[in-house]
């Protein structure tokens, strides 16, 4: 029906198979005449006049119903319709989902354009659906789509449609990210194809990463409060300290008096003498026993003495007293410090929780002073503080501890939107004024104490404050209560607190209101009117206005003030304007910042658990003078000799007996017994004292069936084991020893001591102190006072019931357990067991028969705190996949042989000691084992959980991570609060490729290791998060830049793989980027040589502190000189700063003058590196020989400098033990006079490849017998024959001069040097010599004059030249004890040979002529290895110098231009 005239619904009950109906733009309200219609299966009725659900009951086929644009605001009447699989209630006024638990077969649901808000619980029972649109709605918060993750059937869902306005939340950040996450099977979401899997991991993994970061957070936080608790814990031991010692004192004397009692020849006898209550305390004026004997006989006048020693006792038990009640308020004090600390950090967690479920679209930000709105926050708090207001409460200030910033997305677009629109609907009132600004304001509130302020204060900061119809449900005003004054806002917060501690017993603050916050609200005024006082506060009365305010006149201020008070902060002291608001709309009121802040009382110093004041010390000073006093009073009893043991006559002279079967009474306190085996033989004692001695066990104490009484105070006692069958004994007193373990002691007693009646275990070290009466009382059933406290029924009750559920049985396993199949899509930090139980409830009904594998069903398992001492019964668990065993008392992990599909475990503060049982979970990859006593780690553990991604283990004694890389998946590691404490475990971690958060927080390790955190970042490159402080790029960067390339024990350490520092003698690190080097010098005692070539170098660093260094390698770095130089160009030349900028100017660095060579700083400095004999530093770059302090070397035997920028020989004065120097391949053109003065030790010099065009200066090399001047510019015949002055040349080389072209200079060489043996590499024979000399003979006019070359006539020889076999290797010692090697031939050298070495190939007829042998060619290589080889070291060949010069390289450098 389409057409308009169709007011009401008649006439259809003539229609009993009608299966279709649809009604179109109609002026229908309501439905009706459907009854006849049961075979109806689709309805239409739209964009009609419906305002509610009705006249469906009959219709029990209908599956499909269609009532969008009408006027419905409800959605109830549809229980019949369980067919129903399509419903479409688009476009009407709905608020609410409710009304559809019955649809069960229901697939699609349009509910878009309405008024809905909250989502709620409405659609938990539609599994089935499958299309959900909710567009144009006014869903505002990512908490109310979290609920929908359960709908694991849903394909399609919208929030924005293109045809429907956008929810509010689809304006906030991550938006899609958060639905994909949560619902993981969409196929289309807001039209859009999301079917894609790379889609659906993007957002697992964005989730991921940020459940990982707020979970470190929250660490973070935990950690912190633990280190307060520390803290407060130590605090709190100083503090107990006076008052124990006080107690020990009067205890001691105490009982010595009641053990004389007990001996006294007078009738006194009073058995239940420990039993009865302290009587008040005795005053003691003019008791006073100075100048009285300081002994005392009691066997004089019984009754007098009796009546002494009794007044003393009460004496001492009111001192006992008062010292208890100081023991109780520093432990009260510290639990009041205490819970302020863990309430503090709870906020916290929850605003980090609020954070991480709004997916950042709830930020909780901490400020801190350098903030400017930290300091505004500050100063508006200050200004609307009267200090007079708070007077008669003893406030006088008030100071500001935090600030918090709130970031709520939602609701400052709400906030916005309200105030745009309402601008718009009142645009003449406001737009006509200067600025609407005048009428937003910041105020007060206070959170409702009678309600959970925490959970309160959180729904603030969420959700936004309560509608006006919510406040007024509560029993309050009408609109949201605020205010402009701190007094005002505080008032009924501070009344609260007094009637609180008016009724507790143990405040110690007098100020228990002193810690407080309040939400500061940016408020939107607008239109105000004055209400009166006792006026209601009614909307209905006042709808044009936005909002109303109460003047405040605090009465009782005007009769407080005093002239003299002063006003610590500015601002007027009677405020006109303190008011009371009360704004009607709840979106007008948007939260901004939370101030936490601490009112300050006018006493100078504060009483506070870490502060004492000084008034409480003088009081404890007079305490003790007091205590002195009554110590003092008359009697004081001799000093008793102490007992070191026990036998049958101490015994019966300590009892006063004849026999020892009459002994009932037995008191041996103050003693030094740590043994009593001699009281077995006393069957009949029945009041047994030890007070006061050293025992550590009691197991002497055992098979005395009459014993009733027991005091074992003030002992050392470890454990309870000891008694045996002790079927009387009624009392026993352990206080003040060392116990620690409640439920093995309680379990001792209740085998041996059925009839304990009381028990006494205060002061003692528990573990888990807050459990330990819970634990006794569920063991000891008969116990009628512990701690000399009444044992109430319902307290025993409550303890037997909790003692009863610590095994894992059935029962627990019934309560405890759920079946779920999957992780619920919550972004909670709880573990998924702990989830899964807190969200669904247990799948098991009472009283129904159990199937019988109904454990196998089982894959959570929560038993948190549950006091389980051991893991039994799980062997039919085989599908368990998450488990927690939080809190409880287990000593080993066991029991999990048969859950192989376990994937989550978390055993938190147990007693576990060995990292063991975890065999066969290889499907593990959540592990967290915080609070338990291991203290070291198994590395075959860690094989056999290879997929272990997360990892904790916090708060143990583990001092190593050996092992710890096996676990390669591993991406969080929490190991914080151990005993970690050497660099090595760093290198561990270094196998963890994928670790992106590690927390070393609390281990030694943090403390002792320099430059902590850069070094971790800098070796473990995948880390994001340290120490719960995020990892940023710059940081990493500037990390790399300071660590890069330093050479550590760590460095070693990792390239060796071991640490036995002392044992190594040879280290190589090539090309390994080092730019500075580290070692300890102890550790090292032992390194002979270090081959440390092609790195970066500038200088010796550390390597100068090495004691036994003897063979240093440093070719190819940068070194320019032995220590770091401090680069500065204050004191350069022109040219200098020229040639630094420009190689190649051709000026060169020039050294210092010739008065500055002579007096240097190298000839003043200290000696270093005494032990070093060979250097080498070629292929530095050194320009500049003098800077490199040489000279300090004293015991250099070997100097290898080739292939630098040197031009000038010199610093040198020093090496005076110097044997071998190489200079090849230099800037070198001559020797300076003082080059070589110091050299006299000198054997083999090298000068290859340089410029050197004459040979003067070589006179001081007395010792020299190798000259290589091989590839330099010598022209004349007449340079060679000044090496005449050198008496101990024995081998030269000149190849690759002018002078050597046509080879004719040998005869002249020889002639002139005729101790020479070598000339060029070629031996000289007798044959040659002597062929020189009959040249030497020949008038020929050439040979008087220098420099002219040879004649070319032929000569007839003696013989051919001796020429070496091809390959033949020539060997020889050199002066460093190795090898020198002349090889001879065409082939190249073999490949160790490096770059470093080079090669001369003489070519036919261009390099070489000889005699009549011209036409031949003489090929050779010449091959030295000298002294400097670290070959044995396992270091390549870098002594060798190997000159090298083919066809393809004769380059400028090494030869002359005109070669």
């Amino acid at each position: 029906m389409f057409f308009s005239g169709f007011p009401h619904m008649v006439g259809l009950s003539f229609f009993p198979r009608l299966c279709q109906l649809t009604i179109v733009d109609q002026n229908i309200k309501r439905i009706e005449e459907l009854e006849g219609c049961p075979l109806l299966q689709e309805l239409w009725i739209v964009q009609c006049h419906l305002t509610e659900i009705s006249g469906l009951q009959n219709c029990l086929q209908l599956e499909k119903l269609y009532l969008y644009d009408n006027k419905i605001s409800e959605i109830n009447n549809l229980e019949m319709q369980v067919k129903l699989e399509v419903l479409w209630l688009n476009n009407n006024c709905i608020t609410r989902i409710q009304g559809l638990n019955t649809l069960k077969n229901l697939k699609e649901l349009n509910l878009a354009d309405n008024l809905i808000e909250k989502i709620g619980h409405g659609l938990d029972s539609n599994v089935r659906l499958e299309n959900l649109n909710l567009s144009g709605n006014k869903i505002n918060s990512f908490k109310e789509l979290t609920p929908l993750s359960h709908l694991s059937h849903l394909r399609e869902f919208a929030l924005n449609d293109p045809v429907s306005t956008p929810n509010p939340v689809c304006l906030l950040c991550n938006y899609a990210t958060h639905i994909l996450y949560h619902m993981p099977g969409l196929q289309t979401f807001d039209t859009y194809d999301v079917s894609c899997k790379q889609v659906k991991e993007t957002a697992e993994s964005a989730v991921m990463k940020k459940m990982m970061y707020y979970n470190m957070r929250v660490r973070t936080l935990q950690r912190n409060l633990a280190e307060t608790k520390l803290s407060l814990t130590e605090t709190k031991k100083d503090l107990l300290q006076l008052p124990e010692e006080c107690i020990t004192i009067l205890s001691y004397s105490l009982k010595c008096l009641e053990r004389e009692l007990s001996r006294a020849p007078f009738n006194y006898k009073k058995s239940d003498c420990f039993l009865e209550e302290p009587r008040g305390t005795t005053h003691l004026e003019g008791n006073s026993t100075e100048g009285s004997d300081s002994t005392t006989d009691i066997s004089h006048d019984p009754a007098a003495m009796e009546h002494k020693i009794q007044r003393k006792i009460d004496a001492l038990k009111g001192r006992l007293k008062l010292w208890n009640m100081r023991l109780d308020e520093v432990e009260a004090l510290y639990e009041q410090v205490l819970a302020q600390a863990t309430n503090r950090v709870e906020y916290m967690v929850e605003f980090l929780l609020t954070e991480l479920e709004s997916v950042g679209n709830i930020r909780l930000e901490e400020g801190c002073p350098t903030d400017p709105w930290f300091t505004s926050c500050s100063d508006l708090l200050f200004s609307r503080f009267s200090p007079s207001d708070f007077k008669i409460y003893g406030i006088a200030d008030i100071k500001v501890d935090r600030v918090v910033r709130v970031h709520n997305s939602a609701l400052r677009l709400r906030f916005e939107e309200k105030l745009h629109s309402l601008l718009d609907k009142e645009e003449n009132v406001f737009t006509c004024s200067l600025d609407y600004r005048r009428h937003l304001d910041y105020l007060f509130y206070i959170p409702n104490l009678e309600k959970n302020e925490k959970e309160e204060t959180l729904s603030i900061l969420e959700e936004g404050f309560r509608t006006a119809e919510q406040t007024k449900a509560l029993g309050r005003d009408y609109a949201v209560p605020l205010s402009n004054s701190l007094y005002v806002a505080e008032q009924p917060r501070i009344e609260h607190a007094l009637h609180q501690a008016s009724q507790s017993k143990q405040t110690t603050d007098p100020v228990p209101f002193r810690h407080g916050h309040v939400i500061v609200c940016k408020v939107f005024v607008g239109n105000s009117t004055l209400v009166q006082d006792g006026e209601p506060v009614e909307r209905s009365s006042y709808l044009s206005f936005t909002s109303m305010y109460r003047n405040i006149d605090t009465k009782h201020r005007t009769a407080m003030k005093t002239s003299q008070y002063n006003e610590t902060h500015p601002g007027p002291d009677c405020n006109p304007h303190r008011r009371q608001w009360f704004v009607f709309d709840h979106e007008l009121v948007l939260p901004e910042f939370i101030i936490i802040f601490e009112y300050i009382t006018g006493e100078k110093q504060q009483y506070t658990l870490l502060n004492q004041s000084p008034g409480r010390n003088t009081a404890m000073s007079n305490d003790i003078l007091v205590d002195k006093e009554v110590l003092n009073m008359e009697p004081v009893l001799k000093p008793q000799p102490r007992l070191l043991s026990l036998d049958d006559k101490i015994l019966l002279n300590a009892a006063r007996a004849n026999v020892l079967s009459q002994i009932t009474v037995l008191n041996l306190h103050g003693n030094s017994l740590s043994r009593i085996k001699e009281i077995s033989s006393l069957t009949a004692l029945r009041h047994l004292t030890i007070s006061f001695n050293k025992f550590t066990h009691i197991d002497d104490i055992s098979q005395m069936p009459d014993l009733e009484y027991l005091d074992a105070s003030f002992n050392q006692l470890v454990t309870l084991e000891g008694l045996r069958r002790l079927g009387q004994l009624k009392q026993l007193d352990v206080s003040w020893n060392k116990l620690t373990k409640a439920r093995k002691e309680a379990s001792v007693l209740r085998k041996h001591t059925p009839a304990l009646l009381k028990f006494d275990t205060r002061h003692n070290p528990w573990n888990k102190p807050e459990m330990v009466r819970l634990t006794i009382l569920g063991r000891l059933t008969t116990l009628t006072h512990l701690d000399e406290v009444l044992v109430a029924e319902e307290e025993a009750a409550k303890a037997v019931q909790m003692a009863a559920g610590s095994k894992i049985s059935q029962v627990s396993l019934l309560a405890h357990s759920r079946i779920d199949g999957e992780r619920p899509r919550s972004l909670s930090l709880l573990s998924t067991a702990q989830l899964l139980c807190y969200l669904t409830p247990a799948p098991w009904r009472p009283r129904k028969e159990l199937e019988p594998d109904w454990t196998a069903k089982i894959t959570t398992l929560n038993l948190d705190n549950q006091r389980i001492p051991k893991l039994i019964n799980l062997n039919t668990l085989v599908n368990l996949r998450w488990a927690s065993f939080n809190d409880n008392e287990i000593s080993k992990v066991e029991g999990l042989e048969c859950c192989l599909k376990l994937e989550e475990l978390s055993l938190n503060n147990n007693s576990i000691s060995i990292f063991t049982g975890f065999a066969g979970l290889t499907c593990l990859n959540k592990l967290s084992i915080d609070g338990n006593k291991l203290t070291n780690l198994d590395p075959t553990v860690f094989d056999q959980i290879p997929n272990l991604s997360f990892l904790s283990m916090e708060n143990n004694c583990i001092t190593s991570l050996h092992g710890i890389q096996r676990l390669g998946s591993l991406l969080e590691l929490y190991i914080g609060n151990n005993q970690i404490s050497t660099s090595r475990d760093i290198y561990c971690l270094k196998g963890l490729t994928n670790l992106i958060i590690l927390d070393l927080y609390g281990n030694p390790l943090v403390e002792k290791l320099e430059n902590y955190r850069i070094y971790v970042v800098f070796h473990l490159t995948s880390l994001k998060v340290l120490d719960g402080i995020a990892v940023e790029a710059s940081e990493s960067e500037n990390v790399k830049n300071m660590f890069r390339g330093r050479l550590t024990t760590d460095t070693v350490v990792e390239k060796l793989g071991h640490s036995n520092y002392t044992e190594i003698t040879h280290l190589t690190l090539q090309s390994c980027s080092i730019r500075t080097v580290d070692l300890s010098a102890e550790l090292f005692c032992n390194l002979h040589s270090v081959n440390l070539d092609h790195n970066n170098l500038t200088s010796f660093s550390g390597l100068i502190y090495l004691p036994s260094i003897k063979a240093l390698c440093l070719n190819y770095n940068h070194v320019e000189s032995i220590l770091p130089r401090q680069k500065t160009q204050a004191h350069l030349t022109n040219k200098q700063i020229l040639h630094s900028k420009v190689h190649s100017s051709g000026y060169g660095q020039q050294g210092p003058s010739k008065a500055n060579r002579d007096t240097g700083p190298a000839s003043s400095l200290e000696p270093l590196m005494g032990s070093l004999e060979v250097l080498h530093l070629s292929h530095n770059g050194i320009s500049n020989m003098a800077n490199l302090q040489l000279s300090r070397f004293t015991n250099l035997k070997a100097l290898f400098l080739q292939g630098n920028e040197i031009s000038q020989v010199e610093g040198l004065e020093g090496l005076h033990q110097l044997r071998e120097l190489v200079l090849d391949r230099n800037r070198i053109k001559v020797l300076a006079k003082d080059s070589l003065r110091s050299q006299n030790a000198l054997i083999e010099l090298h000068l290859a490849g340089n410029r050197i065009r004459e040979l003067n200066h070589f006179s001081p090399l007395i010792e020299l017998h190798k000259l290589f001047l091989d590839a330099n510019k010598l022209q004349d015949v007449t340079e060679l024959g000044k090496l005449e002055v050198l008496p101990a040349l024995t081998e030269l080389s000149v190849v690759g001069n002018p002078v050597a072209r046509n080879s004719l200079h040998r005869q002249a060489v020889m002639l002139c040097l005729p101790q020479l043996q070598f000339l060029d590499g070629v031996v000289i024979t007798p044959e040659e010599r002597t062929r020189a000399q009959l040249l030497s003979t020949d008038p020929s006019p050439s040979t008087h004059h220098p420099g002219a070359s040879l004649p070319t006539v032929d000569i007839n020889l003696l013989g051919p030249l001796p020429l070496m076999p091809h390959n033949t290797a020539l060997r020889g010692m050199s002066t460093s004890g190795g090898q020198q090697t002349f090889m001879y031939g065409y082939d190249i050298l073999q490949s160790n040979v490096d770059e470093d070495h080079q090669t001369f190939i003489c070519k036919k007829n261009k390099y070489s002529k000889v005699a009549r042998s011209g036409q031949m060619d003489i090929n050779f290589q010449y091959n030295r290895r000298t002294g400097g080889n670290l070959t044995a070291t396992g270091l390549p060949d870098g002594n060798s110098d190997v000159f090298g010069y083919s066809q393809q390289d004769q380059d400028s450098r090494l030869m002359p231009k005109w070669w």
